[in-house]
């Protein structure tokens, strides 16, 4: 039958070693000596070897309560590490987080926060899927993913019980032109001077909402020239000559034979969320994380 051992009353005995009496082992631990006596009696029956002996008006540790103790010496310094963890755990300095996000939050938002914490939380992981919305949301009510990125438009409303939603970034939106275009060096063009352009956007989704809205709250709707989704194809058209379009700063679009211009008082934005489990934001680790994507989305331009 395996030996019981008790941490607390392994604690009693190294604490006995250290003193070397009962009354000041006592005294140490805020015990009585009767008490301290007791654990002792109780831990020897447990462990089925004596672990003290008389010696006059005293106690002498045995040769197997040396060998307990030389064994337990392992344990506690296990305990110590263990301790050190879970602090560091509770204040958000170690963990994992497993982040979400759509293509273009991943260089623009999730790669700088990585870097960030990596130079002053190295003890907190990152780790990222590139997901849009439909799928992000997904892996976050199943448990796959800890945090979820993604447009405003395409978030959970605040009705779902299952969600908390928080506010990250208002990304603007600016003017792509071709090279050579009239507007290509006005001061701050407005949307309404380009009502007659044909514009580049998909067909349907988020953005498709995101530029006409856009263009309509300047005073027009849109015509479609050209349909496409990905930012390497409208920039190309753009580059052509076949159109305008709106792109997201946080894209980052740099493309010879394209002006981005920012436009004048009636620049629009797209907004950025970040969403959790309820209650999952009050995760040491999450909260961690989650603030300084909110730190580098204040540093976007």
């Amino acid at each position: 039958m395996a030996a019981e051992w008790d941490i607390r009353k392994l604690r009693i005995l190294r604490t006995l070693r250290e003193r070397e009496t009962v009354t000041a082992t006592a005294e140490a631990l805020r015990m009585t000596p009767s008490a301290v006596s007791q654990q002792l009696t109780n831990l020897s029956r447990q462990l089925g070897v004596p672990l003290l002996q008389a010696q006059g008006r005293r106690v002498r540790l045995t040769d197997a309560a040396r060998l307990v103790l030389r064994h337990a010496e392992a344990v506690f310094e296990q305990l110590e590490r263990a301790d050190a963890e879970l602090a560091a755990y509770a204040q958000g300095e170690v963990g994992e987080v497993r982040v979400g996000a759509f293509s273009t939050a991943v260089p623009a938002l999730v790669v700088p926060a990585v870097r960030a914490l990596r130079a002053t939380h190295p003890g907190v992981t990152v780790r990222v899927r590139e997901a849009e919305a439909g799928e992000a949301y997904d892996l976050l009510a199943a448990q796959d993913v800890d945090l979820a990125l993604s447009l405003a438009a395409q978030a959970p409303t605040a009705a779902d019980p299952r969600f908390t939603v928080l506010p990250l970034l208002a990304d603007p939106l600016d003017l792509a032109l071709p090279d050579g275009h009239p507007l290509a060096a006005a001061p701050r063009p407005r949307l309404a001077d380009l009502a007659a352009e044909p514009w580049i956007f998909g067909g349907s989704g988020p953005w498709s909402d995101i530029t006409r809205g856009a263009c309509e709250a300047a005073g027009f709707s849109p015509v479609q020239g050209h349909s496409a989704a990905g930012w390497t194809a409208i920039l190309a058209m753009v580059e052509a000559g076949m159109g305008v379009a709106l792109v997201p700063r946080m894209v980052g679009a740099r493309r010879a034979g394209v002006v981005m211009r920012e436009l004048a008082e009636d620049r629009p934005h797209r907004h950025v969320v970040a969403a959790v489990r309820k209650g999952a934001e009050e995760a040491p680790a999450v909260g961690r994380v989650l603030g300084v994507l909110r730190e580098v989305a204040d540093t976007s331009p």
